[in-house]
């Protein structure tokens, strides 16, 4: 039955042998490393990441284990993973570490050179361990494996932290679709079959000129189709990053895409992946896509594989893990995070970037604190993976080289402009009054507001932090409408809902809520107040009153809120915007104003605290090869998760349906899928509190769900006990 050393073996007996194993993941990893021009590094990666199961131990193991589960190799607790290291540094000395970082992560992610932080996981301590090379030796690997030339492809020139965390995207995903294809056929089988970016494109073209004969004749969508053209025109540019200022309600999501397909189609690139800022509002754009282009949308948010989401299906979630399809909708989260990440599960998809026109929405919401290392990902996508980037945003931020008095800031060379004049766009857009306070050091009542609010039948109000939305909420009728972050994905979407039908039915509509209403959601009011802020957030206020033209003037009104905005980038954003609004100027929000207030706010930061984690630092040229992989990925952290803790809430019919079935089934993963849309995160020290009082409880290990009926309310979201005292900086949101 074991004529020759195996990779896997199935619990009834069938054997994938390592050799069969070895090669097939070298010619998937060469196919995949070919994309950016290193096929020789790709194969030589693939064909020894496994040497160590060529050890007795791991053989013995395996073979003893025949007739068990499926995936036995997890019951082979035998380091294999380090011998391909240790030969290929003996082989190539010191260059031969750059394929001990794969061949050591390619299970446990790529590690540290380093043992200050990791111990014994660092990649300088596995080397130590001779005795497993000589193991895999003693098993007579065959010399067509073993006696392999260096390759001949040089990486100079490129960042090589980033260049080897791309040849390690390609080592595992290939030594995971091989497995896959093994053990489960069936599974691999539904990778396959996706329409051509140019079939997608054809689509595309159809799907717009039916919206185009449906629309109205109005000044707004003559400037869209404008809009549009421009787009279409531009795409045919050579590849490298480019911006699309286009102010809110100017159609850019739709133009964006035809950018994309366009500049695919002359170019050659292979896919198109749609980066959002917010998990919030991911789902809007993923269905207007997949009423466009069905299945071949794949909608991947933070932490989420898409099952659950309406029009997944299991091909869908397959190309979750690597990104394989071509129409990848995803969160900065996921994108940013992905890219600096260790773990073999993020890094998957990494070598899928390649080719790919990445389309950034709301660029302006790049957090300050991880500027540096994000901008630099970005430039060497474009210069080296073949990677065509687009900024797109009402409010460009100033992401451009700039150097001053004790100042560099590296930034993005060479973005070009989708539009021709974004100037003059903006001024044939503008359908708002901005409306400053008299003293816009004087903070306004809630009462005050209160009061001016409920004069208005229809009206939007936007505030800095919850505790400020509840407050003024609870001051307003009780047909106002309530939006924030304690309201759980599913309950925020189906409150956009009703809002828009009343707004498109004429009827008095009042909402207030926090900044999540900024970025994506599409509500046209014809009055806006918005608490001072920075300048940017104001815009994006502005963009949801009039969005369609259809009055001559709306009214976006700036007050000031009696509470001062949360502390760090949000504080400073909104020092600087009071300081710009305080200039006597025609208009306040005309676009060259944005630079001013972009420049300001990333310079503010020093060029230090943009990267405020040294993620740079970790991961560094160096000349012995030494790296930190892992504490870069665990310091490139966009959202604080140490700061929050998840609670599911019974919202609604199937929020309690789930929780009853996770009660009743466990923590099956389908299920926990699904309750994402039911999740509300809370500060660390109120869950805690909350727990310990009972109000909420630990249904599974790390799983807490709602104690009680009366603390999710269909106004509100959640509402902890009254006595809770909220610490106002957590507040956000």
């Amino acid at each position: 039955m074991f004529n020759e050393p195996i990779a896997h073996i199935t619990e009834d007996g069938r054997v994938h042998t390592l050799r069969e194993h070895l090669f097939n993941t070298a010619a998937r990893s060469a196919d995949f490393a070919s994309v950016f021009g290193f096929r020789q590094w790709g194969r030589l990666c693939g064909l020894w990441h496994d040497l160590g199961k060529y050890s007795q131990a791991f053989q013995d193991k395996l073979k003893a284990a025949a007739g068990g589960e499926a995936h036995l190799e997890a019951k082979a607790r035998v380091d294999h993973s380090t011998a391909g290291g240790l030969y290929a540094v003996e082989q190539f000395k010191m260059a031969g570490r750059l394929f001990a970082y794969i061949a050591a992560g390619h299970h446990a992610g790529l590690p540290d050179w380093e043992a200050d932080r990791t111990g014994l996981a660092a990649l300088s301590q596995r080397l130590l361990n001779k005795d497993l090379l000589a193991s895999a030796l003693a098993g007579n690997i065959p010399a067509e494996i073993l006696e392999q030339p260096f390759p001949e492809e040089k990486p100079a020139g490129r960042d090589p932290a980033f260049w080897l965390r791309m040849l390690f995207s390609c080592v595992v995903d290939a030594d995971f679709l091989d497995t896959e294809e093994f053990f489960e056929p069936e599974k691999a089988a539904r990778r396959t079959g996706y329409p051509t970016l140019s079939e997608l494109h054809d689509s595309f073209k159809a799907y717009m000129v039916d919206k185009q004969a449906g629309a109205r004749d109005t000044k707004v969508n003559r400037i869209r189709a404008g809009i549009l053209a421009s787009c279409i025109e531009k795409a045919k540019d050579s590849p490298g990053i480019f911006s699309l200022t286009v102010p809110t309600g100017g159609g850019k999501t739709l133009s964006s895409m035809a950018f994309a397909l366009h500049h695919a189609a002359v170019h050659g690139q292979r896919r198109i992946i749609y980066v959002i800022p917010y998990t919030s509002i991911i789902e809007q754009t993923a269905d207007q896509f997949r009423q466009i282009f069905g299945d071949a949308v794949v909608e991947h948010h933070s932490n989420f594989d898409a099952a659950g989401v309406e029009g997944e299906t299991p091909r869908s979630r397959l190309a979750c893990e690597n990104w394989d399809a071509p129409i990848i909708v995803t969160t900065n989260v996921q994108f940013f995070e992905s890219l600096f990440a260790s773990r073999t599960s993020r890094c998957r998809k990494l070598h899928n970037i390649a080719g790919s026109v990445v389309i950034l929405d709301e660029a302006q919401l790049l957090p300050p604190e991880f500027l540096r290392p994000i901008l630099k990902a970005l430039d060497e996508l474009r210069k080296h993976y073949g990677v065509t980037v687009l900024l797109c945003t009402a409010t460009q931020p100033a992401l451009g080289p700039h150097k001053a008095s004790g100042f560099t800031f590296e930034g993005l060379e060479g973005i070009r402009e989708v539009m021709e004049d974004p100037a003059n766009l903006y001024n044939s857009l503008k359908r708002v009054e901005v409306k400053l306070p008299e003293n816009i050091h004087e903070p306004e009542t809630w009462e005050n507001l209160a009061e001016e609010l409920t004069r208005q039948p229809s009206v939007l109000c936007i505030v800095n932090r919850r505790d400020d939305c509840r407050i003024l909420w609870s001051l307003m009728p009780k047909d106002t409408f309530h939006l924030s972050a304690l309201m759980c994905g599913a309950h925020r979407s189906d409150k956009i809902a009703r809002i828009k039908a009343r707004l498109d039915g004429g009827l008095p509509t009042r909402v207030v809520s926090t900044q999540l209403v900024e970025a994506g959601v599409d509500l046209d009011f014809p009055a806006v107040y918005r608490a001072m802020a920075g300048l940017d957030s104001i815009a994006q206020a502005a963009g949801r009153c009039n969005r369609e033209g259809l009055m001559e003037k709306g009214t976006l009104t700036v007050f000031i809120p009696p509470s001062r905005p949360p502390v760090g980038v949000l504080r400073q954003a909104a020092g600087i915007g009071t300081r710009l609004l305080g200039e006597n100027v025609t208009d306040p929000l005309a676009p060259h104003r944005f630079t001013a207030f972009f420049r300001e706010l990333y310079w503010l930061q020093g060029e230090e605290r943009l990267d405020a984690q040294n993620i740079l630092k970790e991961l560094k040229p160096d000349r012995e090869l030494r790296f930190s992989f892992r504490s870069a990925a665990e310091k490139f952290k966009l959202i604080d998760d140490t700061a929050q803790a998840p609670v599911i809430v019974t919202y609604g019919e199937e929020g309690a349906k789930l929780v009853g079935q996770l009660s009743s089934l466990g923590p099956e993963r389908w299920l926990l899928r699904k309750l994402q849309r039911y999740v509300v995160n809370l500060p660390k020290h109120l869950h805690k509190r909350l727990l310990a009082e009972g109000a909420i409880r630990e249904i599974h290990a790390g799983i807490y769900v709602q104690g009680h009926g009366a603390l999710y309310n269909d106004d509100l979201g959640f509402c902890p006990e009254k006595s809770i005292i909220y610490d106002p900086d957590d507040l956000i949101g």
